[in-house]
């Protein structure tokens, strides 16, 4: 399929800075929408929602509820992988990875207002996003990490940098960041940090967001 002008998107006003990957399965059990809430109240300013292993009825019951939440806070809420829970619940966009189908397929299902994201690993793989009309990348892993099982190779933040350079749209850096390394991530041309255990992690999920925060908004007074 040919390229998608993404002009009318509404990504271009996103606030990337912070983005939290709300992972059913990392929550264990527990209630993600107080947890998310308070990682908001911490300075969250993206939320994507993954849960692979619900049905899809349980998965829309609680991306309805996350969306109604988010939605009061103008947050965007992105759906990891299902384009027809994004309809249904009324999230902000869906992100895809590199097994999910096209993001121009995704595009026409949904619309030029929604956002939408792909994972890539390698520069090829950024280039076709792009190509196709994601609106942003999560590029990773950055760091090792073992919140998601993955064979993928680890770039670091020098591969990052370089990426900088060849491509047009927002970077998201994933993959073992934390608020040790986040200030370099961001110095590398990150345009945020997307985060699992270092807030669904941490015992008090606001003060793990604030300070990641934190360290994001230093590097920007830095520069």
């Amino acid at each position: 399929m040919g390229e998608y002008n993404s002009d009318m998107s509404t990504a271009k006003s996103v606030d990337w800075t912070l983005y939290l990957i709300a992972d059913v399965n990392y929550a264990a059990g527990r209630d993600l929408v107080p947890l998310i809430e308070e990682a908001v109240r911490g300075g969250v300013t993206m939320v994507q929602l993954r849960a692979k292993g619900l049905e899809t009825r349980e998965f829309l019951e609680l991306a309805t509820r996350m969306a109604s939440v988010l939605n009061k806070c103008s947050i965007p809420l992105i759906i990891n992988d299902r384009v027809d829970i994004v309809l249904a619940c009324g999230a902000d966009g869906v992100h895809l990875g590199q097994d999910d189908g096209p993001p121009d397929v995704a595009r026409t299902l949904l619309g030029g207002s929604k956002i939408i994201g792909v994972s890539v690993n390698t520069l090829e793989e950024a280039h076709e996003a792009e190509r196709l009309g994601a609106d942003y990348i999560g590029l990773g892993p950055i760091y090792a990490t073992t919140t998601k099982d993955t064979e993928l190779p680890v770039l670091g933040p020098e591969e990052l940098r370089r990426m900088r350079q060849k491509i047009g749209i927002p970077i998201i850096a994933i993959g073992g960041i934390n608020a040790g390394n986040a200030a370099e991530v961001m110095k590398a041309g990150a345009a945020g940090i997307a985060v699992v255990s270092a807030i669904l992690g941490a015992p008090d999920a606001r003060k793990a967001a604030s300070e990641l925060k934190k360290k994001v908004r230093t590097y920007r007074r830095e520069c």
